[in-house]
Protein backbone atom coordinates (compact mmCIF):
# COMPACT_ATOMS: atom_id res chain seq x y z
CA UNK A 1 0.00 0.00 0.00
CA UNK A 2 3.02 2.29 0.34
CA UNK A 3 3.52 1.85 -3.41
CA UNK A 4 0.24 3.61 -4.22
CA UNK A 5 1.69 6.76 -5.76
CA UNK A 6 0.25 10.29 -5.79
CA UNK A 7 1.56 13.60 -7.19
CA UNK A 8 4.18 15.55 -5.19
CA UNK A 9 2.56 17.55 -2.42
CA UNK A 10 -0.58 15.42 -2.32
CA UNK A 11 -1.77 15.04 1.30
CA UNK A 12 -2.61 11.33 1.00
CA UNK A 13 1.05 10.38 0.56
CA UNK A 14 2.85 7.08 1.19
CA UNK A 15 4.53 8.43 4.34
CA UNK A 16 1.13 8.32 6.03
CA UNK A 17 1.26 4.55 6.17
CA UNK A 18 4.56 4.46 8.03
CA UNK A 19 3.40 7.23 10.35
CA UNK A 20 0.31 5.23 11.25
CA UNK A 21 2.28 2.02 11.76
CA UNK A 22 4.66 3.80 14.12
CA UNK A 23 1.69 4.46 16.37
CA UNK A 24 1.32 0.73 17.06
CA UNK A 25 4.88 0.16 18.27
CA UNK A 26 4.86 -1.32 21.74
CA UNK A 27 1.09 -1.80 21.95
CA UNK A 28 1.13 -5.57 21.49
CA UNK A 29 -0.49 -5.69 18.07
CA UNK A 30 0.61 -8.54 15.79
CA UNK A 31 1.26 -7.20 12.30
CA UNK A 32 0.08 -9.43 9.46
CA UNK A 33 0.14 -8.97 5.70
CA UNK A 34 -3.09 -7.80 4.12
CA UNK A 35 -4.50 -10.13 1.48
CA UNK A 36 -6.10 -8.86 -1.70
CA UNK A 37 -9.88 -8.65 -1.61
CA UNK A 38 -11.73 -10.90 -4.03
CA UNK A 39 -14.07 -9.30 -6.54
CA UNK A 40 -16.93 -11.23 -4.95
CA UNK A 41 -16.26 -9.36 -1.72
CA UNK A 42 -16.01 -5.98 -3.43
CA UNK A 43 -19.15 -6.63 -5.46
CA UNK A 44 -21.26 -6.56 -2.31
CA UNK A 45 -20.67 -2.79 -2.36
CA UNK A 46 -19.42 -1.95 -5.87
CA UNK A 47 -21.33 -3.12 -8.97
CA UNK A 48 -19.46 -5.42 -11.35
CA UNK A 49 -19.35 -2.76 -14.12
CA UNK A 50 -17.56 -0.43 -11.70
CA UNK A 51 -15.01 -3.11 -10.85
CA UNK A 52 -14.43 -3.77 -14.55
CA UNK A 53 -13.99 -0.05 -15.20
CA UNK A 54 -11.45 0.21 -12.40
CA UNK A 55 -9.45 -2.71 -13.81
CA UNK A 56 -9.21 -0.74 -17.04
CA UNK A 57 -8.34 2.48 -15.20
CA UNK A 58 -5.42 1.12 -13.16
CA UNK A 59 -2.18 2.03 -14.99
CA UNK A 60 0.18 -0.76 -15.98
CA UNK A 61 3.92 -0.96 -15.35
CA UNK A 62 5.75 2.03 -16.74
CA UNK A 63 2.60 4.10 -17.20
CA UNK A 64 2.03 7.43 -15.47
CA UNK A 65 -0.47 8.85 -13.02
CA UNK A 66 -4.18 8.79 -13.82
CA UNK A 67 -6.61 11.27 -12.24
CA UNK A 68 -10.00 9.74 -11.45
CA UNK A 69 -11.85 12.88 -10.41
CA UNK A 70 -11.23 16.62 -10.18
CA UNK A 71 -7.69 16.20 -8.93
CA UNK A 72 -8.17 14.43 -5.58
CA UNK A 73 -7.95 10.76 -6.47
CA UNK A 74 -5.05 9.34 -8.46
CA UNK A 75 -3.85 5.97 -9.64
CA UNK A 76 -0.37 4.81 -10.59
CA UNK A 77 1.07 1.36 -11.37
CA UNK A 78 1.13 0.47 -7.66
CA UNK A 79 -2.47 1.45 -7.03
CA UNK A 80 -4.28 -1.70 -8.13
CA UNK A 81 -2.58 -3.93 -5.57
CA UNK A 82 -2.82 -1.24 -2.91
CA UNK A 83 -6.57 -0.77 -3.38
CA UNK A 84 -7.27 -4.50 -3.36
CA UNK A 85 -5.11 -5.01 -0.27
CA UNK A 86 -6.71 -2.06 1.54
CA UNK A 87 -10.13 -3.65 1.18
CA UNK A 88 -8.64 -7.08 1.88
CA UNK A 89 -7.13 -5.83 5.12
CA UNK A 90 -10.52 -4.73 6.39
CA UNK A 91 -12.03 -8.09 5.46
CA UNK A 92 -9.19 -9.98 7.13
CA UNK A 93 -9.64 -7.86 10.26
CA UNK A 94 -13.30 -8.92 10.44
CA UNK A 95 -12.29 -12.54 9.94
CA UNK A 96 -9.69 -12.38 12.73
CA UNK A 97 -12.11 -10.88 15.23
CA UNK A 98 -14.98 -13.19 14.31
CA UNK A 99 -12.70 -16.22 14.58
CA UNK A 100 -11.54 -15.15 18.04
CA UNK A 101 -7.96 -14.77 16.83
CA UNK A 102 -7.94 -11.14 17.97
CA UNK A 103 -9.89 -9.08 20.46
CA UNK A 104 -9.76 -6.11 18.13
CA UNK A 105 -8.08 -5.45 14.79
CA UNK A 106 -6.96 -2.34 12.95
CA UNK A 107 -6.58 -2.18 9.16
CA UNK A 108 -3.73 0.30 8.61
CA UNK A 109 -4.41 1.01 4.96
CA UNK A 110 -4.16 3.35 2.04
CA UNK A 111 -5.89 4.39 -0.07
CA UNK A 112 -8.66 5.19 2.42
CA UNK A 113 -12.22 4.27 1.56
CA UNK A 114 -15.17 6.05 3.12
CA UNK A 115 -15.75 8.54 0.28
CA UNK A 116 -15.92 5.85 -2.41
CA UNK A 117 -19.52 5.59 -3.61
CA UNK A 118 -20.75 2.26 -4.94
CA UNK A 119 -20.11 3.39 -8.53
CA UNK A 120 -17.78 6.38 -8.12
CA UNK A 121 -14.26 6.86 -6.74
CA UNK A 122 -13.69 10.17 -4.98
CA UNK A 123 -11.89 11.92 -2.15
CA UNK A 124 -8.67 9.82 -2.35
CA UNK A 125 -10.80 6.63 -2.18
CA UNK A 126 -11.14 3.78 -4.72
CA UNK A 127 -12.97 1.00 -2.85
CA UNK A 128 -15.02 1.58 0.28
CA UNK A 129 -12.97 -0.56 2.65
CA UNK A 130 -15.17 -0.21 5.71
CA UNK A 131 -18.43 -0.82 3.83
CA UNK A 132 -16.94 -3.91 2.17
CA UNK A 133 -15.92 -5.18 5.61
CA UNK A 134 -19.34 -4.42 7.09
CA UNK A 135 -21.21 -6.32 4.38
CA UNK A 136 -18.70 -9.16 4.69
CA UNK A 137 -19.55 -9.41 8.39
CA UNK A 138 -23.24 -9.52 7.58
CA UNK A 139 -23.08 -11.99 4.72
CA UNK A 140 -20.19 -14.30 5.62
CA UNK A 141 -21.07 -14.66 9.30
CA UNK A 142 -24.82 -14.27 9.24
CA UNK A 143 -24.82 -11.28 11.56
CA UNK A 144 -28.11 -9.42 11.77
CA UNK A 145 -26.84 -5.98 12.75
CA UNK A 146 -23.51 -4.22 12.19
CA UNK A 147 -22.72 -0.60 13.03
CA UNK A 148 -20.13 1.75 11.51
CA UNK A 149 -18.89 4.74 13.49
CA UNK A 150 -17.02 7.29 11.36
CA UNK A 151 -15.10 10.00 13.23
CA UNK A 152 -13.09 11.31 10.29
CA UNK A 153 -13.32 15.10 9.90
CA UNK A 154 -15.00 14.54 6.52
CA UNK A 155 -18.38 12.89 6.17
CA UNK A 156 -18.29 9.29 4.91
CA UNK A 157 -20.69 9.84 2.04
CA UNK A 158 -19.85 6.52 0.39
CA UNK A 159 -20.54 4.50 3.51
CA UNK A 160 -23.81 6.34 4.07
CA UNK A 161 -24.84 5.53 0.48
CA UNK A 162 -24.40 1.84 1.27
CA UNK A 163 -26.29 2.08 4.57
CA UNK A 164 -29.19 3.83 2.87
CA UNK A 165 -29.92 0.55 1.06
CA UNK A 166 -29.06 -1.87 3.88
CA UNK A 167 -31.23 -1.83 7.03
CA UNK A 168 -28.91 -4.24 8.83
CA UNK A 169 -26.18 -1.58 8.76
CA UNK A 170 -26.24 1.43 11.09
CA UNK A 171 -24.05 4.38 10.11
CA UNK A 172 -23.12 7.15 12.53
CA UNK A 173 -20.78 10.02 11.76
CA UNK A 174 -19.23 13.02 13.45
CA UNK A 175 -17.61 15.46 11.02
CA UNK A 176 -17.09 19.13 10.28
CA UNK A 177 -19.70 21.00 8.26
CA UNK A 178 -19.55 22.83 5.92
CA UNK A 179 -16.68 20.80 4.49
CA UNK A 180 -15.98 18.35 1.68
CA UNK A 181 -17.93 16.43 0.43
CA UNK A 182 -20.89 18.58 1.48
CA UNK A 183 -23.03 15.70 2.73
CA UNK A 184 -23.89 14.46 6.22
CA UNK A 185 -26.60 16.85 7.37
CA UNK A 186 -28.39 16.10 10.61
CA UNK A 187 -31.73 15.58 8.85
CA UNK A 188 -30.34 12.72 6.75
CA UNK A 189 -31.69 9.63 8.51
CA UNK A 190 -32.25 7.24 5.60
CA UNK A 191 -35.48 5.45 4.73
CA UNK A 192 -34.72 2.79 7.37
CA UNK A 193 -33.82 5.32 10.07
CA UNK A 194 -30.37 3.76 10.32
CA UNK A 195 -28.25 6.87 9.70
CA UNK A 196 -27.17 9.42 12.29
CA UNK A 197 -25.08 12.45 11.38
CA UNK A 198 -23.76 14.85 14.01
CA UNK A 199 -22.06 17.68 12.09
CA UNK A 200 -19.87 20.12 13.99
CA UNK A 201 -19.10 23.73 13.01
CA UNK A 202 -15.56 24.74 12.05
CA UNK A 203 -13.50 25.48 15.14
CA UNK A 204 -15.30 23.00 17.38
CA UNK A 205 -12.96 21.52 19.99
CA UNK A 206 -12.68 18.19 21.71
CA UNK A 207 -15.21 19.10 24.39
CA UNK A 208 -17.87 19.77 21.74
CA UNK A 209 -16.97 16.57 19.92
CA UNK A 210 -17.19 14.50 23.11
CA UNK A 211 -20.59 16.02 23.86
CA UNK A 212 -22.13 14.89 20.56
CA UNK A 213 -20.50 11.49 20.91
CA UNK A 214 -21.87 11.08 24.44
CA UNK A 215 -25.32 12.55 23.83
CA UNK A 216 -26.06 11.23 20.33
CA UNK A 217 -23.63 8.84 18.66
CA UNK A 218 -22.77 6.28 21.34
CA UNK A 219 -26.34 5.92 22.70
CA UNK A 220 -27.73 5.45 19.18
CA UNK A 221 -25.21 2.73 18.40
CA UNK A 222 -26.00 0.99 21.69
CA UNK A 223 -29.72 1.14 20.98
CA UNK A 224 -29.14 -0.52 17.59
CA UNK A 225 -27.50 -3.46 19.41
CA UNK A 226 -24.91 -4.28 16.74
CA UNK A 227 -23.16 -7.63 16.77
CA UNK A 228 -19.98 -6.00 15.49
CA UNK A 229 -18.74 -2.42 15.55
CA UNK A 230 -16.61 -1.07 12.72
CA UNK A 231 -14.76 2.23 12.97
CA UNK A 232 -13.81 4.54 10.12
CA UNK A 233 -10.83 5.86 12.04
CA UNK A 234 -9.85 9.14 10.47
CA UNK A 235 -7.55 11.33 12.54
CA UNK A 236 -7.79 14.51 10.46
CA UNK A 237 -10.00 16.30 13.00
CA UNK A 238 -6.77 16.86 14.96
CA UNK A 239 -5.91 20.51 15.56
CA UNK A 240 -2.56 20.07 13.79
CA UNK A 241 -4.04 18.56 10.64
CA UNK A 242 -3.63 20.75 7.53
CA UNK A 243 -7.05 19.78 6.15
CA UNK A 244 -9.00 20.09 9.40
CA UNK A 245 -11.23 22.88 10.73
CA UNK A 246 -11.73 21.05 14.05
CA UNK A 247 -9.55 21.22 17.16
CA UNK A 248 -9.27 17.68 18.54
CA UNK A 249 -6.15 16.34 20.24
CA UNK A 250 -4.79 12.87 20.80
CA UNK A 251 -6.43 12.93 24.24
CA UNK A 252 -9.80 13.00 22.47
CA UNK A 253 -8.86 9.95 20.42
CA UNK A 254 -7.71 8.22 23.62
CA UNK A 255 -11.12 8.94 25.12
CA UNK A 256 -12.79 7.57 21.98
CA UNK A 257 -10.85 4.33 22.28
CA UNK A 258 -11.96 3.93 25.88
CA UNK A 259 -15.59 4.64 25.07
CA UNK A 260 -15.67 2.34 22.04
CA UNK A 261 -14.14 -0.55 23.98
CA UNK A 262 -16.64 -0.14 26.80
CA UNK A 263 -19.55 0.06 24.36
CA UNK A 264 -18.40 -2.97 22.40
CA UNK A 265 -18.00 -5.06 25.54
CA UNK A 266 -21.58 -4.20 26.51
CA UNK A 267 -23.26 -4.86 23.17
CA UNK A 268 -21.17 -6.99 20.80
CA UNK A 269 -18.76 -9.17 22.76
CA UNK A 270 -15.99 -6.61 22.27
CA UNK A 271 -15.91 -7.09 18.50
CA UNK A 272 -14.31 -3.94 17.08
CA UNK A 273 -12.60 -3.52 13.71
CA UNK A 274 -11.04 -0.17 12.81
CA UNK A 275 -9.77 0.99 9.42
CA UNK A 276 -7.61 4.01 8.75
CA UNK A 277 -9.22 6.87 6.87
CA UNK A 278 -7.77 10.41 7.01
CA UNK A 279 -4.99 12.04 8.99
CA UNK A 280 -2.49 14.21 7.13
CA UNK A 281 -0.13 15.61 9.77
CA UNK A 282 2.36 12.78 10.12
CA UNK A 283 3.32 13.52 13.73
CA UNK A 284 -0.28 14.00 14.82
CA UNK A 285 -1.28 10.82 13.00
CA UNK A 286 1.30 8.74 14.86
CA UNK A 287 0.30 10.17 18.24
CA UNK A 288 -3.41 9.86 17.55
CA UNK A 289 -3.22 6.25 16.37
CA UNK A 290 -1.15 5.37 19.44
CA UNK A 291 -3.62 7.09 21.77
CA UNK A 292 -6.71 5.53 20.17
CA UNK A 293 -5.38 2.00 19.67
CA UNK A 294 -3.69 1.91 23.07
CA UNK A 295 -6.84 3.00 24.88
CA UNK A 296 -8.97 0.57 22.86
CA UNK A 297 -6.82 -2.41 23.81
CA UNK A 298 -6.53 -1.34 27.46
CA UNK A 299 -10.31 -1.33 27.54
CA UNK A 300 -10.23 -5.12 27.13
CA UNK A 301 -7.88 -5.68 30.08
CA UNK A 302 -9.48 -7.58 33.00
Amino acid sequence: MARHGVPPGHPERPARLEAALQGFHGLGFAETEAPEAADDHLARVHPRPYLAAMVQAFPGPGEGLVALDSGDTFLDPGSREAAYRAAGAAIAAVDAVMAGEAQTAFAAVRPPGHHAEPAQPMGFCVFNNIAVAALHALEAYGLKRVAVLDFDVHHGNGTQAVAEKEPRLFFASTHASPLYPGTGHAHERGRFGNILNAPLPPGADGAAWRRVMTAQILPAIEAFEPQMLLISAGFDAHAEDPLAPLELTEDDYRWAGEQIAALALRVCKGRVVSALEGGYSLDALTRSVRAYAGALTRGYAP
